[in-house]
C-alpha cells in the first residue's frame, strides 16, 4: 500500500528521500501498482531527467528510467537485444517499464536481463558514483540499493550479440535462453537464463571454445516445475552452438 507520494525535483533531494526506511523508486510505476500490503512510500523519478540514451564512442548510456520500447527503438540497440525486449514484455507493459525497473525485478527467465549480462553491461549507482557490472549486482541487488539509486546502464556496441529461445509458445518468456556476445578481441560471454532467481554466466573466456560444454555444465541441477536438469543441459548446449554459429 502506498502511503505517501514525493515527487522530487533533484538528485539530491529523491536521494535523501530513498534513504529513509520503506521509501521505493518510483519508474514506470509497473511494480508498483500491484496490490501491495506492507505500507511504501514512492519517490517519482519522472523529473530527474533519466530518460536519456546516449551513445559514448563505443558504449550506449541508457538512462535509468528509459522505457523498454525506447531501448528497443534505438538506432543503437543490437537485433538480438531488440529480440529480448520484445520477450521480456508486451508493447504496453513495454512503453512504461523502464530498464532499471525491469533488471531490479529481473529472475532467471528475463530475456533482457540475459542479454545485458552477456554483454557484461554496467550499473551507475548513486550517491558516490558507484559503477558495479551486472553480474555483481543480480544476486545482491537488494543490499546494494538500500539508500541508493541506479541513475544508468552502459553496454558496449562493438560487440556482437545472438540470443536463442526455447518457450511454449513464441509469445513466451523462455524455458531456457542462452546470448553470447563476442568482442573484436575475441573475448566471448555466454549467459543462459530460464531458470532460478537470475540468469546464469555460463563463460567468460578469451574465444569461445568449450561452449556447448560450459551451456551443459551451468545447468547441471537447472531442475523445476517448467523443465528437467537433464532438458536444459541439452538445449542449453544446442542454443549455445546456434549462438556461436549465427556469429561465425
Amino acid at each position: 500500500m502506498i502511503t505517501k507520494y514525493h515527487r522530487p525535483q533533484t538528485l539530491e533531494e529523491t536521494l535523501s528521500l530513498l534513504a529513509k526506511p520503506d521509501t521505493l523508486p518510483l519508474g514506470g510505476g509497473t511494480l508498483l501498482s500491484h496490490p501491495q500490503t506492507a505500507p511504501v512510500e514512492v519517490v517519482d523519478l519522472q523529473a530527474l531527467g533519466l530518460n536519456a540514451l546516449r551513445k559514448n564512442g563505443n558504449t550506449l548510456e541508457i538512462g535509468a528510467s528509459t522505457t523498454l520500447q525506447e531501448l528497443l527503438e534505438s538506432e543503437h540497440s543490437p537485433e538480438a537485444l531488440k529480440a529480448a525486449l520484445k520477450l521480456e514484455a508486451p508493447l504496453n507493459i513495454r512503453d512504461a517499464a523502464t530498464v532499471a525497473g525491469t533488471l531490479v525485478s529481473a529472475d532467471g527467465r528475463s530475456t533482457l536481463a540475459t542479454a545485458m549480462l552477456a554483454l557484461d553491461a554496467k550499473l551507475s549507482l548513486q550517491p558516490d558514483d558507484e559503477e558495479i557490472e551486472i553480474g555483481n549486482f543480480l544476486p545482491v541487488r537488494s543490499d546494494r540499493l538500500r539508500g541508493k539509486l541506479i541513475t544508468a546502464i552502459s553496454m558496449p556496441i562493438n560487440v556482437r550479440l545472438a540470443l536463442e529461445t526455447v518457450a511454449r509458445t513464441p509469445a513466451d518468456k523462455p524455458i531456457l535462453c542462452a546470448a553470447l556476445a563476442m568482442w573484436p578481441s575475441g573475448r566471448t560471454r555466454l549467459a543462459l537464463g530460464g531458470y532460478g532467481a537470475t540468469p546464469l554466466l555460463a563463460m567468460d573466456g578469451t574465444e569461445a571454445e568449450g561452449l556447448e560444454a560450459a551451456a551443459r555444465n551451468a545447468f547441471h541441477e537447472a531442475a523445476d516445475k517448467w523443465a528437467s536438469a537433464e532438458y536444459r543441459m541439452d538445449v542449453a548446449a544446442t542454443l549455445a552452438k546456434r549462438c556461436a554459429e549465427k556469429l561465425a
